[in-house]
Order: C-alpha cells, then structure tokens, then sequence
C-alpha cells in the first residue's frame, strides 16, 4: 500500500493549542489531503529527520503545533525515547506552559534529583543533577552541568537566562555525557529545544496575568517566504510580580522588566541539504529578590525579624555614585544577552556532516543587597563582559544500519571580564572593587558506537578527548581611599579522557533494560570574588566521576501504564566546591577547593497512569545520598561561632569524613488531570493539579540549623478550557496554592547568613490562541 493511501486512512490530530498534550484527549481531527497540516523545519537533512528526533541529545523535538500522524490513539508521549538507554527527563512545551515555568529555576519542579537554584536571587542560576554541581555565582567556571540550546553549548550558563519561551522541549539528561557532542561533563546536560519556522503560515499569541500585577505575553508568527526558504519570529514580555515588601522604606521589590526576542530562517537549497540561522536578543531590568537574615554574628548590627514577604535593603548614596548609578536604585539587573548562530547539514548517503557555528556575547550589570539589612555589610554591585565562540564539526550514520556511529570536533573560546564592587563600610568601614579578566578556550574530540546484535540486544560505546587551557589575568583588589592589591596571574592546562561503555536489551518494543559505565570530566576552577590574599586565586584540580547505571523502560500496559526506572553509583574524584578560606583579621571568604573523594548512590523512578478514560496521572520520585569519603576544610559553623564568642577570627577544621554531602534526599513532582468532554462533545474542560517536595538542603559540608535549608511541599491547581475544534485556550491557575512559606537558597555575606524565600501563592489566568 501506498505512503499516500496509508495517510488518508490515519487520522491526523493536529495540536492547535499549548495546553498539556496527550493523544488519549480529544483534539481536533483532520483528514485528507486539503488539511492545513503545520509541518516544522528540524535542523537535520529530510532523509535523516525522522530518525535524528531519536537522538535525544542533539535533535529538536517537534513543538506543540507540529502534526502527529498516529495510526491509533496514543496515550502517552516520548514513545521513541522508550527505546533510547538513557534515564533522561523529556518535558514538552506544554508542561512548561501548564506548570507555569517561564524561568530555567522552574525545570526542578519537573524532574528527580534535580536542583536548579538562583543565586541570592539573581539571573545567574547553579544547576546539580544527581548531585553533580557548583555553586559559582561569578560564573566564571565551567559548570558540571551543560546548558545546550538549539544544538549550541553554553559553557556560561547565564546566556540562556530569558530564553525559556516558544520553546517546543526540553530534554534533562544525567551525566557524565560528552561523547555524540558538545563539550564534555561531569554532572550531565540540559537541552532547550525552541520552535522552528513551518512551511505553511502560522501565528499565535498567549497572555497570561496574575497576581502582583505579573503580566507575561507570547507571540510568534511562523510561515514560508518563498518555496524552500522559512521563517519564525517569536518574542516575550514579562512585567510586575514584585511580592517583597520592605517595612522600612514600604517600597516592593521583585517586579520583572524583560523583554526578548528569537529569530529562524530555514534554508533547503537542495533535497539534501538543510541550513538554519539563528539570533537571539534579551534585555533584563528585573528587581531582584532580597534574602532575610537567619544568623547575624556581629552583635552591633542586630539581625531584623521579618514576617513572610518582608525583606530590608539599603543602597548608600557614596556607594551608588561609586557605581555610577542612581542612589533610587532597588536591587536589580540590567542586563543584555544576545548572540547568533548558523547551522547546516549535509546528507551524504552514507551518514549526515553537521556544522554548528555560534556566537554569544553577554553585558551584565546588577546590583544587590547581600546581607539583607539596612547596614551596609553585603551591597555588591558587579559588571560582567564575555562572549564566546564555538563552532562544532560532527558526522552521524544511518540510523538504520546495524553499525551507527557518531564522529566530531568542537572548539570554542571565551572572553570574560569582571568587575564588583561591595560596599562594607559598616562592617570594615571600606568599600572595594575586584577586578580581573579571563581568557579559555578548549578544543574536543568524540566518537560514539552503537553496535546492533540479534534478539534487540546493543552494544554500546564512545570516548571523548578534552583539552582545556584558561588564564585568570590581571586581578586587583581595590579598598577604595585606601590600598590597592595586586596579584599574580594563575592558569590552568587540562586534558583528559572521558568515555562509556554499556549494553542495551529490548526485547519487545514495550520493555528494555541496560547498564552504562561512563568517566566524565570538567576542568578546573578559579575563584575571584572579593579576593585579599594570593592563595585565594589558586585554581581547583580538574574533577572526575566513574558512574555506574541501571535502568529500565517498560509499557507495562501499553496506553495505561508506564514505569521507569534507573539506579546509579558515582565514585567523585576531586569534587569541585565552593569551601571558605579564613584571611586573617578579615574573616571568612568564599574558595573553590576539591574533595579529594565522595560517593554518590541513588534511584529514580517515573510513572505514567491512564487508569480511567479520562484521567491522567503523572508522578517522578528520585532519592540520593552523597557521602563524603576524604575530606578535611574549614568549618564555617565552628569558626563563626568563635568568632562571635572572641570577636577575634581563628580557623576551625574538620573532617567531613563520613558526612553526608547535603543535597536534598528526597524529590517528588508530578500532576493529575480530568479531562471531560462537554457541552455536545464541543469542547473539553481540564481540571488538575500538580505537586512537588523537596528535602532539605545543606547550604555548608554537615550544615545544620541557619546552615540547611527546611524541607517543603507545593502544591498548584489549574482549569483548563478548550473547543474540541478550535483555536484557542483558556485557563485559570495557582501556584503555592496554600501560601506555604518556603525558603530555595542561601549563603553568607560577611558576617550574615540569609535565606531567599520562594514565591508565596499566585493566581492568575491565561489565554491562549493558535491559527
């Protein structure tokens, strides 16, 4: 039979809009040729695109308002991930949109072990999967985890921030990875997959509104400009938000300002070839959330108490003309991230060449309120120039063969230069200024093997060489009036292997099993952040980790029941944290050190249940302990506690030894839905809700008290309204729908420990609407 007669007896549901998506729901039915089917553009060449979506490491997945031609009703999505030996977390455009999540902070509430958490608040986001991460708030080092976009690595994770919209999937993968493309890594990758131009004209917008007069707007418009050339444009707008109060000066704080933009232009100049030009620009003038102080150790600055919401700041008129800013200014970013990048692809028969060439450039500027009071012991306020340069070279077989392999090359360099001023002057009666520049670059080569044997077994395989040379240049601290510090510069050479092994079982199309041993690596770190002795800029030793996993996929009743399963063991060498070294007469300064050993064991589970016609259920659950095996550091607890004791600064260390590494043990999220069809069959109501727990968090090796974060449990409720046949949505939401108070991060700032509370509970609305 015919490839034409076999479409015109399947039913094709076309998704017209971002609600949460299943094929077992009722969406509108189309038949025949005349359908205006919304056909995407992926970036691969036609002969390899319907396999390049099973790579879930590098292809695109198709966005919401792609067609899906199924020859029965599906219940359940990701059904070629079933088949991928992976334990990785697959999120849909539309769980973003139904979950709320406009931020990458929000991608936690959506998968297990995973930690996404700002710093003090900011743009700049740590991101830890199984428990493999840095907490780097200058972003000046690698991160354990990858950020990828579109194909793209982002070795500075802070160029994705405002990104996350128009997007069609986002993919979570555990590490170590680095072996199909990209960068190498320890801790694994996170993957933002954005809509691509259509060959037939579309367009759409969503405005969403809530509580604090938080407003966010959507629009994209998608189409042809001429028979092998298309477009898509897409931009975002969020304002307002603002949920901090101060009780001193009865100012808010925490409204959004941003806007961003995203343009594709797809090119097939040839039935073999495919390219796509990308660019990108956001500008970010949001307020900044400020922390609340849970311990003060200088006994003449009293520590506030502040009810839920409440927070204090303080900005000093000499430390806002030090800046060069108006002493108006709440804490606040203004930042302006941009960059482009051109991909091409070329079928050669026998496998696929792929080029990826990028361009990013970031200008941030911000301004905070680290100690939370109206003293002036934490105000830091810091400029950051970078931008960098990659370009990727890779070749990927048919997937049909029984021998499919990957090959490539991938180079890039970065620029950075730093700048932060901190205005101390009731604490150590000055204000400073750190300032330095960075240089990096590495250069990369991979090989990836899938072997195909009989009865669905796989034998896999891949290997990656990574060299990495960076420079930390020029470095001087500034007490403004008074001394200038100047330091040596430090650098770091590292090349090493990282690579896996494993096998796959599937017998039926419905089950698989596997085991993987992988090595990743990361190069090592530098710390440069209010620096007052030499030995602070030393840098960390590259970190290392075995990993050992287990994991299985089963359609244990196909359309009813899917349960997902993986364990993993991580033997860490050489963990990169971020310790304190104790400067003399001064007190405890933030410095990346290594661990020398850790272990790291765990499992995670994934359940999806259609266990009525109309009911969906959804849940993840992972569990993980981190053990510190050798490690010796000082201990910030013992030695605040003497200093508040003597008023004097001595060191206290202590072996961690044996002591648990504090990430959160226990994580679950998941959702439920009803959806009932209504009046006649025309439309569809959809009332769920959704839920997450985190445990709680160590903020310092063993931290206890003001030094762990309390566990806490959300839980958010929506109703959805939708034509069975037609182009748009509505739905009203909350989050933190019983207003619990919750704490997501901390740190300290001279002689305060504080706390970052999350959002109290929003409710809004949405509307949405698709042609």
């Amino acid at each position: 039979m015919s490839r034409l007669a076999l479409l015109s007896m399947s039913a094709v549901f076309v998704s017209l809009t971002p609600v949460k998506q299943s094929f077992g729901s009722s969406v509108p039915l189309v038949v025949g040729k005349n359908s205006k089917q919304k056909q995407s553009i992926p970036f691969s060449s036609r002969k390899t695109r319907k396999s390049y979506a099973q790579n879930t490491s590098s292809g695109p997945s198709e966005p919401d308002e792609a067609i899906a031609v199924m020859g029965q009703r599906q219940a359940f999505l990701h059904a070629k991930e079933q088949s991928v030996p992976d334990a990785a977390t697959h999120i849909t455009a539309a769980e973003l949109i139904s979950r709320g999540i406009v931020s990458n902070v929000g991608l936690q509430s959506l998968a297990s072990n995973v930690t996404t958490q700002s710093m003090l608040g900011t743009a700049t986001v740590n991101y830890y999967i199984r428990g493999v991460g840095l907490q780097d708030y200058t972003q000046n080092n690698t991160s354990p985890v990858m950020m990828y976009m579109d194909d793209v690595a982002f070795p500075l994770s802070t160029m994705t921030s405002g990104m996350l919209f128009d997007t069609a999937s986002v993919d979570i993968v555990p590490g170590p990875v680095g072996t199909a493309h990209g960068l190498a890594d320890t801790g694994g990758e996170i993957h933002i997959h954005t809509a691509d131009p259509t060959k037939v004209w579309h367009y759409g917008a969503r405005q969403d509104i809530a509580s604090y007069a938080r407003s966010i707007t959507d629009v994209y418009v998608s189409g042809p400009l001429a028979r092998n050339v298309q477009f898509r444009l897409a931009g975002q707008t969020m304002h307002g938000g603002g949920w901090q109060y101060d009780p001193q000066n009865h100012t808010h704080l925490g409204d959004a300002n941003e806007g961003a933009l995203r343009g594709k232009l797809a090119w097939q100049p040839d039935n073999r070839t495919d390219i796509m030009l990308t660019g990108h620009w956001m500008r970010d003038l949001s307020q900044v959330v400020v922390g609340q102080p849970v311990l003060n150790l200088d006994p003449s600055l009293p520590t506030p108490v502040l009810g839920s919401r409440q927070a204090n700041w303080d900005l000093s008129p000499q430390f806002a003309h030090l800046v060069g800013r108006s002493a108006t200014m709440k804490p606040s970013e203004n930042n302006m991230l941009w960059g482009v990048d051109i991909k091409a692809s070329r079928d050669l028969g026998f496998a696929t060449l792929k080029s990826i060439s990028a361009y990013e450039a970031e200008r941030e500027s911000e301004y905070t309120d680290q100690d939370g009071t109206v003293y002036r012991g934490g105000d830091m306020y810091r400029n950051i120039q970078a931008n960098v340069f990659s370009q990727e070279l890779r070749m990927e077989s048919e997937k049909q063969s029984p021998i499919e392999w990957v090959v490539g090359l991938y180079y890039n360099r970065v620029r950075m230069k730093q700048s932060f001023y901190y205005d101390f002057t009731d604490y150590r009666r000055f204000m400073v200024n750190t300032h330095y520049g960075q240089n990096q670059q590495a250069f990369s080569q991979f090989a990836d093997l899938t072997y195909k044997l009989p009865h669905g077994v796989r034998l896999l395989g891949g290997i990656n060489h990574e060299s990495d040379d960076r420079q930390l240049l020029n470095l001087e601290t500034v007490h403004i009036n008074s001394e200038r510090l100047s330091f040596y510069n430090e650098g770091g050479n590292y090349n090493q292997f990282s690579g896996h092994l494993g096998v796959q079982w599937q017998p039926i199309q419905q089950f698989q099993v596997y085991f993987k041993v992988s090595k990743g690596y990361k190069p090592g770190s530098f710390t440069a952040n209010d620096t007052a002795v030499q030995a602070q800029l030393r840098p960390t030793k590259p970190e290392s980790v075995l990993a050992f996993e287990v994991g299985e996929k089963a359609d244990v009743v196909p359309n009813k029941i899917r349960l997902n399963a993986a364990a993993f063991y991580y033997s860490y060498h050489n963990q990169q944290i971020l310790s304190d070294y104790l400067v003399p007469n001064y007190g405890p300064e933030g410095m990346f050190v290594n661990i020398p050993h850790s272990e790291i064991w765990g499992v995670e589970f994934s359940a999806e249940i259609h266990p009525l016609p109309h009911v969906y259920v959804h849940e993840n659950l992972g569990y993980q302990r981190m053990k510190f095996t050798q490690f010796q550091a000082l201990d910030l607890s013992a030695t605040n506690a003497l200093y508040k004791q003597s008023g004097a600064w001595s060191a206290v260390f202590s072996s961690y030894n044996g002591v648990d590494g504090g990430m959160p043990k226990l994580t679950l999220n998941g959702d439920a839905e009803y959806r009932q069809p209504v009046l006649s069959q025309k439309y569809q109501i959809s009332p769920g809700i959704d839920w997450m727990y985190r445990d709680s968090q160590a903020l310092q090796p063993g931290g206890l008290g003001p030094y762990r974060l309390p566990p806490y449990f959300l839980l958010g409720a929506h109703l959805t309204l939708k034509p069975m046949h037609g182009p748009w949505y509505i739905s009203v939401y909350a989050s933190n729908l019983v207003n619990r108070r919750y704490y997501v991060t901390g740190q300290e700032t001279t002689t305060t420990f504080f706390w970052v509370q999350g959002p109290p509970r929003f409710v809004g609305g949405r509307l949405g609407i698709n042609f």
